[in-house]
C-alpha cells in the first residue's frame, strides 16, 4: 500500500461514523476535511472539504486556472485525504481536473460540475463536452448553475429532463442546482428533482441568499427530505478571510452541511485550511 492509498483508506475510516447526515445533537465533537462524509440520500461518498476551483471564477477562467499549477494543488489534496473536486465549466478548469483524473483511480474521487446552460438541446451538448473535457466516463454531480428565480423547476424543466436522462444512462450519478436567491433556493426544497444543493453559508450573511438563520431554516428542510447538502461561500467570498477560524466553525457546528467547497490558491492555503478545520 503505497502513501496515497493508505491515506485515502484512513480517511474513510475516520468518517466511518458520519456515513449518514447527523442532527446537530450528534455532530460529532471533532471534525476533520477528511471526514467521509454521505450527501444526502445519493449514496455519494467523499470528503467533508471539497477543492473548490472557482475563486473569483467567471468566463472561463478562475485564481486557481491562471496560476497553471491547479492540476498539482488537487494532486497535492488528494495526497492528503481530500476526494472532492468541486468545478464547474464557468470557472475554465475542467481541463485541469482531467490532469489529476489521470493520476487518480476513477472511484476514489468525486466530481462535481456546473451547467450554465438553460436551452435543453445545448445543456444536453455541455454534458457530453464536459465529459470530454474531463476525460471521465460520468460525473458523479452536475448543477444547473447560479439559479436565482423563485419558478426556475418549472421554467428550466427542459434542462431538468436532460439531467435526469443523464443520469438515467450513468452519465451523471446525482442532479441539483446552485442557488444564488432565497426564492430560487426555497424553490429547490420544494422540488423532489433536486437531489444535491449547493447553498452559500457563513455567520455575517455576505454574498448569501439571506440572513444565516433564514437560509439555514430553508436548509433543514432540504435535509428532512434527504437532500445532499454542500456548503459555498464559506468565508464569504473574501469577507471573512481575517476571520477564518470563526466561519469555518460555523460552517462545522451548524448541524446542516455535509460537506463544504472552498477554494484554496496554492499548497500552504490548502494545508492550513486542513488544519483549521480540525482545531475548530
Amino acid at each position: 500500500m503505497n502513501r496515497r492509498e493508505f491515506l485515502t483508506g484512513a480517511a474513510a475510516g475516520l468518517g466511518a461514523a458520519y456515513l449518514k447526515p447527523q442532527a446537530f445533537a450528534s455532530m460529532p465533537a471533532k471534525f476533520s476535511a477528511t471526514d467521509t462524509v454521505v450527501l444526502g440520500k445519493t449514496g455519494i461518498r467523499t470528503s467533508r472539504l471539497a477543492m473548490g476551483t472557482g475563486t473569483i471564477g467567471g468566463g472561463g477562467a478562475s485564481n486557481q486556472t491562471r496560476t497553471n499549477a491547479l492540476p498539482r494543488l488537487l494532486m497535492n489534496g488528494y495526497d492528503n485525504g481530500l476526494l472532492f473536486f468541486d468545478t464547474a465549466d464557468s470557472y475554465g478548469s475542467h481541463p485541469d481536473v482531467a490532469q489529476a483524473l489521470k493520476q487518480i483511480p476513477r472511484d476514489k474521487v468525486v466530481v462535481m460540475t456546473k451547467c450554465d446552460d438553460r436551452d435543453p438541446k445545448r445543456a444536453q451538448a455541455d454534458l457530453y463536452r464536459y465529459l470530454k473535457e474531463l476525460k471521465t466516463d460520468y460525473i458523479d454531480i452536475c448543477l444547473i448553475h447560479c439559479v436565482t428565480e423563485e419558478d426556475w423547476t418549472t421554467r428550466y424543466r427542459g434542462v431538468m429532463d436532460v439531467f435526469s436522462e443523464a443520469k438515467e444512462k450513468g452519465i451523471i450519478r446525482a442532479h441539483g442546482s446552485s442557488c444564488h436567491t432565497l426564492e430560487a433556493l426555497q424553490a429547490a426544497a420544494a422540488s423532489p428533482w433536486v437531489e444535491v444543493d449547493l447553498v452559500r453559508l457563513n455567520p455575517i450573511g455576505a454574498h448569501m441568499d439571506a440572513q444565516p438563520a433564514v437560509v439555514i431554516d430553508v436548509i433543514k428542510q432540504m435535509r428532512a427530505q434527504g437532500k445532499g447538502i454542500v456548503g459555498m461561500k464559506i468565508l464569504g467570498q473574501g469577507a471573512m478571510r481575517s476571520r477564518q477560524d470563526e466561519a469555518i466553525k460555523f460552517a462545522l457546528h451548524s448541524g446542516v452541511l455535509d460537506a463544504f467547497t472552498i477554494g484554496a490558491e496554492n499548497t500552504n492555503e490548502q494545508a492550513d485550511l486542513i488544519r483549521r478545520i480540525a482545531a475548530a
